[in-house]
């Protein structure tokens, strides 16, 4: 056979059917948005701090007193989850004693919110958290909510990868590396049809789908099957899941932002507009490693600069944020062409595939880094810095893809930077030349 790109040459690159294609992706991904990112709001925690009962037996001095203080931002509030123990005050209170003047707050005995919580509702009348009572010993089942959650996309992921195959047509060059020259030419005809081109009677030799061939059965384990190959995934493993974590975590972290929960997330989610255009704009003119590790340095170190700035500077760590998930952004755009590029069609929807489910598992993971938020303002930052900063010099020993043709076999993959490859012995090359194959036959 001929090459695949010149045997379809005839279609063009952007006719009705390709746009009409590439719609129909971009329109499933919208319901993405509206679920993917509903639980920032579903599982938001508002302001909250230990119910007293009305019947309690309270002055209005010892009521506006009977929680202890804590310091938060640099500012004493009310405590979130500690009262002080309602028996001693109440009787404070019936023999007319004066907190502060006649009682030391700070020796009253405490105890926690037995009656329940008061929950702020300026920004949420109702989330998963007040309805659950998910804070103070039980808030470490909110990030564990979140993480269900995502395992729910991860799950969902198998069932809507089999409804796929039915928003689309297969693609023809992965029927023709499964030797499904039928269908193949199907599809190239329909394409050919709506794009109004005159497409040859046969595209592909009908006599190559009637002779016995010689198909290479491939598994997961074939992306380890050598040391290059194997190397080269697990790399994408690592880059697609920390990326994720990044992408996730600044996502969910956007309500504990100062200011406006709301329009701290639409902020958060108008970032990656132009984080989109830039990764399309780079991908089209430089090196795939270098731009991806680029704006994941740019990405990571970012967020590590917020830990330097005040608390009270409260717009410049927002500003930094953005920047950081903008950087972030960026390179995960970019990895579902890079991950294509480096892998041969026989495995190409396998690799994606894979590397994408680690992707799932950074999701999961991500709530728990903004659930430190909870002890220390920056160290969610730090994390998410540092590990970003990690994978992007992780990424420059990536094999370059830009401006080489598509491998269509696993011996035809670029070789990993850095390290040095033993030469091909005599009879490793007779193996490579000679496979073990099955023969099918259609």
């Amino acid at each position: 056979m001929q090459d695949y790109d010149e045997v379809t040459a005839f279609l063009g690159e952007w006719g009705p059917f390709q746009r009409l294609i590439f719609f129909l992706l971009s329109a499933s991904i919208i319901p993405n948005g509206f679920n993917g990112m509903s639980v920032v709001f579903l599982a938001g925690t508002p302001e909250h701090r230990c119910r007293v009962p009305d019947t309690a037996n309270l002055s209005s001095v010892w009521r506006n007193h009977s929680l202890p203080l804590q310091l938060q931002d640099g500012r004493e509030v009310p405590h979130s989850c500690r009262r002080y123990r309602l028996a001693t005050i109440v009787n404070f209170s019936a023999l007319g004693l004066e907190p502060g003047r006649d009682v030391d707050l700070e020796q009253l005995e405490q105890e926690g919110c037995l009656d329940g919580w008061e929950f702020n509702q300026d920004i949420y009348l109702s989330t998963i958290v007040t309805e659950w009572r998910l804070v103070c010993e039980d808030d470490w089942k909110t990030p564990l909510t979140t993480s269900l959650f995502f395992v729910g996309v991860l799950l969902g992921s198998f069932v809507s990868g089999q409804l796929s195959d039915r928003f689309i047509p297969e693609s023809p060059r992965w029927l023709i590396s499964q030797r499904r020259f039928r269908e193949a030419e199907d599809i190239i005809q329909k394409a050919a049809k709506m794009n109004n081109v005159a497409a040859p009677v046969a595209v592909f030799d009908p006599a190559e789908e009637l002779t016995p061939l010689k198909q290479q059965k491939v598994f997961i384990l074939d992306l380890f099957r050598t040391w290059n190959i194997g190397i080269i995934t697990i790399m994408s493993l690592l880059l697609w899941m920390l990326t994720s974590v990044g992408y996730f975590a600044l996502s969910l972290n956007t309500p504990n932002l100062h200011g406006d929960a709301y329009l701290n997330c639409f902020f958060s989610a108008l970032i990656e507009v132009p984080a989109y255009i830039t990764a399309w704009l780079l991908l089209r003119t430089l090196p795939r490693r270098y731009v991806i590790a680029g704006v994941l340095f740019l990405g990571g170190g970012v967020l590590l600069l917020i830990q330097l700035v005040p608390a009270d500077y409260n717009f410049l760590s927002i500003g930094l944020a953005m920047l950081g998930k903008f950087g972030i952004t960026s390179a995960f755009s970019m990895l579902y062409v890079f991950t294509a590029e480096l892998y041969p069609t026989l495995v190409r929807n396998m690799a994606v595939g894979v590397t994408s489910m680690a992707s799932r598992v950074g999701s999961i993971i991500a709530p728990y880094f903004v659930y430190l938020g909870a002890y220390n303002r920056v160290l969610p930052y730090i994390l998410m810095g540092s590990l970003t900063v990690l994978i992007g010099i992780i990424t420059l020993f990536f094999p370059e893809s830009f401006g080489m043709t598509l491998p269509e076999t696993l011996d035809q993959m670029q070789k990993v930077k850095g390290f040095r490859y033993r030469k091909k012995t005599k009879d490793s090359m007779e193996k490579e030349e000679n496979p073990k194959v099955l023969i099918t036959s259609f």
